[in-house]
């Protein structure tokens, strides 16, 4: 009995190990969550009188929406009563129309026997829901509000008809500051043994811009590809220029000839696999940065706008490379005459 004992426990170890960390790490309780404190005291208040009303959580992604829901609801119920008091829909499942009238309608309308309070109903990214979706489920909330609670996360507020708005109490998710990032990222690689350098930690949180997931997913890509992690390995993962390769091409742009320094950049593309357009971003930063003439500034940030809309159409990224090489050398001449 004593050997078989170990046994047993094996699969749910290897199972957390093999976890990808973003679910791995993922709070599980309210307790656990490191942001948006103010929102978090507000719904632990709800929970505590017992008088939680339905809920819109927006923002952007990997601010810790659907995590607030979740730990909220397993504090809540037991974990017995969870599968029959939760009904969690994604926008992986089939959300049109028949999915209100049918599941979610049946799930809100029967009441629970042996338990008093409410069931929860989670509609994770309902800015994909069909517009007649949104329209029906607005008579659901309004019947069932009785015995049934709906939370609906989303990215976009204004994908959200402003009926169901109203229903909900709306919170915003803003993106995560690196002061709460930073000691959350640290637990990780605490408990990963990550060999991590200080300024691989700053890429990690300039990169991921706030997002948590993002910066999860960056940080364990790179550490299984190159086992450490550094500003490089990190901006080599992602596929991401690096401030000295953005320094290069800016040098070329303005202080060699159009030929010259077309070859150069397009050779640093093939070489890092850099595409034009976070090359186009991180220069855009760049440009904010230097003291050029007002006039030299406007006229170079309207070219580079022209040419990020030009290829978000789809358009070939070696035409609109030479545009952006012209709209610097022609720059180089504005502030050559104005001097």
């Amino acid at each position: 009995m004593e050997t078989s004992a170990p046994k047993q426990q094996q699969p749910s170890a290897s199972k957390i190990r093999n976890l990808p960390w973003v679910e791995k790490y993922r709070p599980q309780t309210l307790n656990d969550l490191i942001s948006h404190q103010d929102i978090l005291s507000t719904i632990q208040k709800f929970i505590s009188e017992d008088r939680l009303p339905h809920l819109l959580l927006y923002g952007p992604p990997g601010t810790g929406k659907t995590s607030t829901i979740l730990a909220c609801a397993k504090q809540l119920y037991k974990d017995k009563e969870f599968g029959s008091m939760v009904l969690e829909l994604n926008a992986s499942d089939d959300r049109g129309i028949d999915i209100v009238r049918g599941p979610i309608l049946s799930f809100a309308s029967t009441r629970t026997i042996f338990k008093k309070g409410f069931k929860l109903v989670i509609l994770d990214e309902a800015d994909a829901m069909t517009q007649d979706a949104q329209n029906a489920l607005r008579r659901v909330i309004e019947k069932f509000t009785e015995n049934t609670r709906f939370c609906l996360i989303c990215n976009y507020l204004s994908k959200i008809i402003p009926a169901l708005q109203s229903r909900c109490t709306r919170f915003r998710f803003g993106p995560l500051t690196p002061e709460l990032m930073v000691p959350r990222l640290d637990h990780v690689v605490e408990e990963e043994k990550i060999d991590i350098s200080e300024d691989g930690m700053k890429a990690l949180v300039t990169l991921s811009s706030g997002d948590m997931r993002r910066a999860l997913n960056i940080l364990q890509s790179t550490n299984m590809a190159f086992g450490k992690v550094t500003e490089e390995t990190v901006y080599t993962c992602t596929g991401h220029p690096l401030k000295s390769d953005i320094a290069n091409i800016l040098d070329w742009m303005l202080n060699q000839d159009f030929t010259t320094a077309y070859r150069n950049i397009m050779a640093l593309k093939t070489l890092k696999g850099l595409a034009l357009h976070d090359i186009l971003t991180e220069i855009h930063l760049f440009v904010h940065r230097v003291d050029f003439p007002s006039s030299v500034r406007i006229h170079l940030l309207t070219k580079m706008a022209e040419i990020e809309y030009r290829l978000s159409v789809g358009t070939n990224e070696k035409i609109q490379l030479s545009s952006l090489i012209a709209a610097f050398q022609v720059t180089r001449d504005l502030i050559v005459t104005e001097a």
